[in-house]
């Protein structure tokens, strides 16, 4: 049997080798592919975590707000926990600001930065994670201040009390009571002018003024 040319022998070892660098480029292709479909998969998911964040930090900022503006008079005051925005302990009846105690969408546990008010209770909220925000523009109006944030526990959820007017409490409901305007400002009745003198006809004097004497000259007969 006669042997092979080591010509053809180099030929299929060159082959072979070539197989199989271009398998590992495909393998590395591959790999690439999905670390990609993964990052972008992370992006999305936290995206909409951050979308969830602002949604229910606003429900927690509008609870403790509700809270504060509804207080009874003489027990104005924020919520000294959590728990009661779902049931509000000043009123014998049920009494919700809440539907239901929201987990943090970042960090996905039921713990939160609490934000102690000066007169004590809990007047925010903000998440607990350190990472990095995705979003850093376009926020609401509210969450302005989220723009020079670097980490998600800068974003606080805060109530701001409603300023009395006049010294007076707001109305329960959050809303204060209607500005009374000044006596200046409030309309006034119209004047009502003088009747005019009614001036009898033909010449005649009025009944409350004395006649004028007639001169003589003007008599008849003379």
């Amino acid at each position: 049997m006669a042997r092979d040319h080591p010509w053809h022998a180099g030929v299929a070892r060159r082959e072979h080798g070539f197989t199989y660098l271009g398998l590992l480029i495909l393998v590395a292709i591959l790999a690439l592919a999905a670390s990609a479909t993964l990052t972008l998969g992370s992006i999305v998911q936290r995206r909409e975590a951050e979308q969830r964040l602002l949604e229910v930090g606003a429900a927690y900022r509008q609870a403790i707000a509700s809270y504060l503006n509804s207080s009874p008079a003489g027990d104005r005051r924020y919520p000294g926990t959590l728990a009661d925005l779902l049931r509000d302990p000043r009123y014998p009846g049920v009494r919700r600001h809440l539907r239901q105690l929201y987990p943090d969408p970042i960090t996905g546990k039921n713990e939160w930065g609490l934000v102690g008010a000066p007169g004590g209770g809990i007047m925010g909220v903000h998440s607990l994670s350190n990472a990095k925000p995705i979003k850093i523009a376009d926020f609401a109006l509210e969450n302005e201040s989220f723009e020079e944030a670097t980490r998600y526990s800068q974003w606080v959820f805060m109530a701001r009390p409603l300023a009395p007017v006049g010294g007076a409490m707001p109305a329960q409901g959050g809303l204060p009571p209607a500005a009374i305007p000044p006596l200046s400002a409030q309309p006034q009745p119209p004047s009502l002018s003088p009747a005019p003198m009614f001036v009898p006809q033909n010449g005649a004097p009025a009944a409350s003024w004395p006649a004028a004497p007639i001169p003589s000259q003007n008599l008849p007969g003379r």
